[in-house]
């Protein structure tokens, strides 16, 4: 019996959580650019012209979107994923600012039940990143 993580069945999963992953950034990245007030309210204060960085971001998912989702160069695909592979670890300053900026209000703002896994979910994006942006001609057996 064939089972999602088959050998067979594994590029067409890879295929589908690169669309998804794609997807997640793209809308990331169009609301960093169209509604940035909420990032930069989380944005830690040593960051640097936040606003730029605000957008530079959202340009940056929107980016590796488009690279990850483009069927053409299996070069630039994998330069997608570990561009946001890389984002995602330099991104998660502002996810640990959140987190005690939240932890720090009185009514504990979005609260653990919204932070703890938020907090556990950045590891697997920069894993997924690079997962995705592999050939499945490259995979092991």
């Amino acid at each position: 019996m064939n089972t999602a993580a088959s050998p067979r069945w594994r590029p067409h999963l890879r295929a589908i959580v690169r669309t998804v992953l794609a997807l997640l950034y793209a809308a990331a990245g169009a609301l960093h650019i169209s509604a940035p007030t909420p990032f930069l309210s989380i944005t830690p204060h040593w960051v640097p012209m936040p606003e730029t960085i605000i957008l530079l971001t959202g340009v940056a998912e929107l980016a590796g979107a488009a690279a990850l989702l483009q069927p053409w160069s299996p070069a630039l695909r994998r330069a997608g994923g570990w561009g946001l592979a890389a984002y995602a670890v330099c991104v998660f300053p502002a996810n640990i600012n959140h987190f005690i900026m939240d932890m720090a209000r009185p009514d504990h703002g979005l609260g653990l039940g919204y932070h703890v896994p938020r907090m556990l979910l950045q590891p697997v994006l920069v894993w997924l990143a690079l997962w995705v942006s592999v050939p499945a001609s490259a995979e092991r057996g």
